[in-house]
Protein backbone atom coordinates (compact mmCIF):
# COMPACT_ATOMS: atom_id res chain seq x y z
CA UNK A 1 0.00 0.00 0.00
CA UNK A 2 1.33 3.41 -0.95
CA UNK A 3 2.67 5.75 1.60
CA UNK A 4 0.16 8.63 2.70
CA UNK A 5 2.46 11.38 4.29
CA UNK A 6 1.72 12.56 7.75
CA UNK A 7 2.89 15.76 7.11
CA UNK A 8 2.67 17.63 3.09
CA UNK A 9 6.26 18.72 3.32
CA UNK A 10 7.14 15.18 3.49
CA UNK A 11 6.63 14.62 -0.18
CA UNK A 12 7.97 18.01 -1.38
CA UNK A 13 11.87 17.34 -2.69
CA UNK A 14 10.52 13.93 -3.87
CA UNK A 15 7.50 15.83 -6.20
CA UNK A 16 9.79 18.21 -7.21
CA UNK A 17 11.84 16.16 -8.30
CA UNK A 18 10.11 13.84 -10.23
CA UNK A 19 8.40 17.23 -12.05
CA UNK A 20 11.50 18.85 -12.67
CA UNK A 21 12.41 15.40 -14.58
CA UNK A 22 10.01 15.48 -17.09
CA UNK A 23 9.56 19.38 -17.49
CA UNK A 24 13.21 20.65 -17.14
CA UNK A 25 13.27 24.39 -17.79
CA UNK A 26 9.53 24.33 -18.25
CA UNK A 27 8.53 24.05 -15.29
CA UNK A 28 8.18 27.38 -13.27
CA UNK A 29 6.47 26.98 -10.37
CA UNK A 30 4.96 23.97 -7.73
CA UNK A 31 2.17 25.10 -5.46
CA UNK A 32 0.64 23.24 -2.89
CA UNK A 33 -2.51 25.15 -1.99
CA UNK A 34 -6.24 23.94 0.07
CA UNK A 35 -6.06 22.19 3.17
CA UNK A 36 -3.02 20.35 2.78
CA UNK A 37 -1.49 24.01 3.49
CA UNK A 38 -3.53 25.14 6.13
CA UNK A 39 -4.74 24.25 9.66
CA UNK A 40 -7.31 22.26 8.52
CA UNK A 41 -5.05 19.25 6.60
CA UNK A 42 -6.04 15.69 8.34
CA UNK A 43 -3.70 13.19 6.82
CA UNK A 44 -5.21 10.22 5.04
CA UNK A 45 -8.53 12.32 4.60
CA UNK A 46 -7.35 15.66 3.07
CA UNK A 47 -6.60 15.83 -0.59
CA UNK A 48 -3.09 17.08 -1.65
CA UNK A 49 -3.57 19.85 -3.93
CA UNK A 50 -0.92 21.39 -6.58
CA UNK A 51 -0.71 24.08 -8.88
CA UNK A 52 1.64 23.58 -11.40
CA UNK A 53 2.70 26.42 -13.60
CA UNK A 54 4.45 25.28 -17.00
CA UNK A 55 6.06 27.23 -19.76
CA UNK A 56 3.90 27.20 -23.30
CA UNK A 57 5.96 24.10 -24.31
CA UNK A 58 5.84 22.61 -21.13
CA UNK A 59 2.02 22.40 -21.28
CA UNK A 60 2.09 20.58 -24.44
CA UNK A 61 3.89 17.64 -22.70
CA UNK A 62 1.68 16.40 -20.32
CA UNK A 63 1.08 13.34 -22.19
CA UNK A 64 4.62 12.51 -20.14
CA UNK A 65 3.06 13.08 -16.70
CA UNK A 66 0.40 10.27 -16.82
CA UNK A 67 2.62 7.65 -15.02
CA UNK A 68 3.97 10.02 -12.42
CA UNK A 69 0.22 11.69 -11.78
CA UNK A 70 -1.48 8.21 -11.24
CA UNK A 71 1.64 7.25 -8.98
CA UNK A 72 0.87 10.30 -6.51
CA UNK A 73 -2.79 9.61 -6.91
CA UNK A 74 -2.51 6.32 -5.04
CA UNK A 75 -0.81 8.70 -1.78
CA UNK A 76 -3.33 11.05 -1.46
CA UNK A 77 -1.94 13.69 -4.63
CA UNK A 78 -4.99 15.14 -6.15
CA UNK A 79 -4.71 15.28 -10.02
CA UNK A 80 -2.46 18.52 -10.34
CA UNK A 81 -3.81 21.97 -11.75
CA UNK A 82 -1.51 22.11 -14.85
CA UNK A 83 -1.42 25.70 -16.03
CA UNK A 84 0.31 28.54 -18.01
CA UNK A 85 1.43 31.96 -16.58
CA UNK A 86 -1.07 33.49 -19.28
CA UNK A 87 -3.81 30.91 -18.64
CA UNK A 88 -3.50 31.67 -14.72
CA UNK A 89 -3.41 35.72 -15.30
CA UNK A 90 -6.38 35.42 -18.02
CA UNK A 91 -8.96 33.31 -15.40
CA UNK A 92 -9.01 36.14 -12.85
CA UNK A 93 -11.52 37.52 -14.12
CA UNK A 94 -13.63 33.94 -14.35
CA UNK A 95 -12.50 31.84 -11.74
CA UNK A 96 -11.82 34.61 -8.77
CA UNK A 97 -12.87 33.06 -6.45
CA UNK A 98 -10.73 29.80 -7.59
CA UNK A 99 -7.23 31.91 -7.14
CA UNK A 100 -8.77 33.92 -4.37
CA UNK A 101 -9.26 30.67 -2.26
CA UNK A 102 -5.84 29.34 -3.34
CA UNK A 103 -4.14 32.54 -1.93
CA UNK A 104 -5.75 31.91 1.24
CA UNK A 105 -3.36 28.51 2.23
CA UNK A 106 -0.30 27.87 -0.02
CA UNK A 107 3.36 27.00 -0.18
CA UNK A 108 5.49 27.49 -2.68
CA UNK A 109 7.05 23.60 -3.23
CA UNK A 110 9.52 24.68 -5.88
CA UNK A 111 10.03 27.42 -8.07
CA UNK A 112 8.18 31.25 -8.32
CA UNK A 113 5.45 32.22 -5.98
CA UNK A 114 2.69 33.43 -9.20
CA UNK A 115 0.10 33.56 -6.43
CA UNK A 116 1.37 36.68 -4.26
CA UNK A 117 1.06 39.31 -6.55
CA UNK A 118 -2.59 38.06 -8.31
CA UNK A 119 -5.40 40.76 -7.33
CA UNK A 120 -8.96 40.70 -7.92
CA UNK A 121 -11.52 42.77 -9.14
CA UNK A 122 -14.80 42.63 -6.36
CA UNK A 123 -17.40 43.24 -9.10
CA UNK A 124 -16.02 39.84 -10.77
CA UNK A 125 -15.90 38.38 -7.54
CA UNK A 126 -19.28 39.12 -6.80
CA UNK A 127 -20.72 37.91 -10.34
CA UNK A 128 -19.23 34.10 -9.92
CA UNK A 129 -20.59 34.42 -5.90
CA UNK A 130 -24.00 34.97 -7.48
CA UNK A 131 -23.71 32.76 -9.97
CA UNK A 132 -22.29 29.69 -7.61
CA UNK A 133 -24.50 30.20 -5.02
CA UNK A 134 -27.52 30.35 -7.33
CA UNK A 135 -25.91 27.05 -8.97
CA UNK A 136 -25.81 25.15 -5.51
CA UNK A 137 -29.70 26.19 -4.70
CA UNK A 138 -30.91 24.57 -7.44
CA UNK A 139 -28.33 21.32 -6.88
CA UNK A 140 -29.82 20.96 -3.46
CA UNK A 141 -33.01 21.33 -4.08
CA UNK A 142 -32.85 18.65 -6.86
CA UNK A 143 -30.63 16.74 -4.80
CA UNK A 144 -33.55 16.43 -1.80
CA UNK A 145 -35.71 15.46 -4.33
CA UNK A 146 -33.75 12.60 -5.47
CA UNK A 147 -33.04 11.84 -2.07
CA UNK A 148 -36.48 10.61 -1.77
CA UNK A 149 -36.61 11.92 2.16
CA UNK A 150 -33.82 9.65 2.91
CA UNK A 151 -31.45 10.40 5.78
CA UNK A 152 -28.70 8.93 4.62
CA UNK A 153 -28.69 10.40 1.39
CA UNK A 154 -29.77 13.92 2.66
CA UNK A 155 -26.25 13.56 5.25
CA UNK A 156 -24.22 12.38 1.72
CA UNK A 157 -25.89 15.69 -0.08
CA UNK A 158 -24.80 18.09 2.61
CA UNK A 159 -21.06 16.59 3.25
CA UNK A 160 -20.57 17.14 -0.55
CA UNK A 161 -21.93 20.41 -0.37
CA UNK A 162 -20.69 22.28 2.42
CA UNK A 163 -16.83 22.40 1.49
CA UNK A 164 -17.56 24.66 -1.42
CA UNK A 165 -19.80 26.83 0.60
CA UNK A 166 -16.58 27.68 3.24
CA UNK A 167 -14.66 28.60 -0.11
CA UNK A 168 -17.54 30.93 -0.97
CA UNK A 169 -17.91 32.27 2.66
CA UNK A 170 -14.10 33.38 2.04
CA UNK A 171 -15.12 35.57 -1.05
CA UNK A 172 -17.70 36.91 0.54
CA UNK A 173 -15.32 38.15 3.30
CA UNK A 174 -13.31 39.32 1.32
CA UNK A 175 -15.75 41.53 -0.53
CA UNK A 176 -16.58 43.28 2.76
CA UNK A 177 -12.72 43.76 3.71
CA UNK A 178 -12.42 41.75 6.64
CA UNK A 179 -10.27 39.51 7.55
CA UNK A 180 -10.68 36.16 6.19
CA UNK A 181 -9.92 33.34 9.52
CA UNK A 182 -7.29 30.73 8.62
CA UNK A 183 -9.68 27.69 10.04
CA UNK A 184 -12.68 26.39 8.51
CA UNK A 185 -15.22 27.10 10.93
CA UNK A 186 -14.04 30.50 12.00
CA UNK A 187 -14.64 31.27 8.25
CA UNK A 188 -18.09 30.17 9.34
CA UNK A 189 -18.62 32.15 12.03
CA UNK A 190 -17.25 35.36 10.46
CA UNK A 191 -19.27 35.26 7.30
CA UNK A 192 -22.49 34.47 10.08
CA UNK A 193 -21.43 38.14 11.45
CA UNK A 194 -20.93 39.68 8.28
CA UNK A 195 -23.86 38.91 6.55
CA UNK A 196 -26.57 38.30 9.28
CA UNK A 197 -26.92 34.75 8.53
CA UNK A 198 -27.54 32.03 10.74
CA UNK A 199 -23.65 30.12 11.02
CA UNK A 200 -25.49 27.56 13.59
CA UNK A 201 -26.93 25.73 10.33
CA UNK A 202 -23.73 26.00 8.00
CA UNK A 203 -21.87 24.85 11.82
CA UNK A 204 -24.36 21.90 12.11
CA UNK A 205 -23.96 20.94 8.59
CA UNK A 206 -19.85 20.76 9.08
CA UNK A 207 -21.03 18.54 11.29
CA UNK A 208 -22.61 15.97 9.32
CA UNK A 209 -20.23 15.79 7.25
CA UNK A 210 -17.20 15.05 9.50
CA UNK A 211 -19.90 12.65 10.87
CA UNK A 212 -19.02 13.85 14.29
CA UNK A 213 -22.95 14.75 15.11
CA UNK A 214 -25.38 12.39 16.83
CA UNK A 215 -28.47 13.99 14.71
CA UNK A 216 -31.55 11.39 14.33
CA UNK A 217 -33.48 11.38 10.72
CA UNK A 218 -35.79 14.17 11.93
CA UNK A 219 -33.05 16.27 12.96
CA UNK A 220 -30.72 16.06 9.77
CA UNK A 221 -34.33 16.52 7.40
CA UNK A 222 -34.52 19.97 9.42
CA UNK A 223 -30.98 21.11 9.23
CA UNK A 224 -31.28 20.40 5.65
CA UNK A 225 -34.58 22.41 5.51
CA UNK A 226 -32.74 25.45 7.59
CA UNK A 227 -29.89 24.72 5.29
CA UNK A 228 -31.45 25.27 2.06
CA UNK A 229 -33.66 28.61 3.68
CA UNK A 230 -29.85 30.04 4.73
CA UNK A 231 -28.66 29.01 1.10
CA UNK A 232 -31.71 31.37 -0.14
CA UNK A 233 -30.77 34.40 2.01
CA UNK A 234 -27.18 34.31 1.01
CA UNK A 235 -28.40 34.67 -3.09
CA UNK A 236 -30.55 37.66 -1.60
CA UNK A 237 -27.95 39.10 0.42
CA UNK A 238 -25.33 38.90 -2.62
CA UNK A 239 -27.95 40.67 -4.94
CA UNK A 240 -28.09 43.10 -2.94
CA UNK A 241 -25.04 44.27 -2.93
CA UNK A 242 -23.22 47.19 -4.41
CA UNK A 243 -19.90 46.40 -5.87
CA UNK A 244 -17.31 49.22 -7.15
CA UNK A 245 -14.31 48.61 -8.54
CA UNK A 246 -11.15 48.93 -6.64
CA UNK A 247 -10.04 52.46 -7.04
CA UNK A 248 -13.55 54.10 -7.71
CA UNK A 249 -15.61 56.12 -4.60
Amino acid sequence: MAKIPKKPDAIFGEIAGDYQRIFGSNLLSIILYGSGASEDYLPGKSDLNFLITLTEPGIERLDLTLETVARWRKRNVAIPLFMTRAYLTGSLDAYPIEFLNMQRHYTVVAGEDVLAGLTFDPRHVRLQLERELRGKLLHLRSGYLASEGSARKIRELIGASLTAFVSLFGAMLYLKGAEIPPVRHNVIEAAGQAFGIDATVFLQCDQIRTKTDRFSSAQVRAVFRDYLKEVGRLCEKIEEMDIQAKGQP
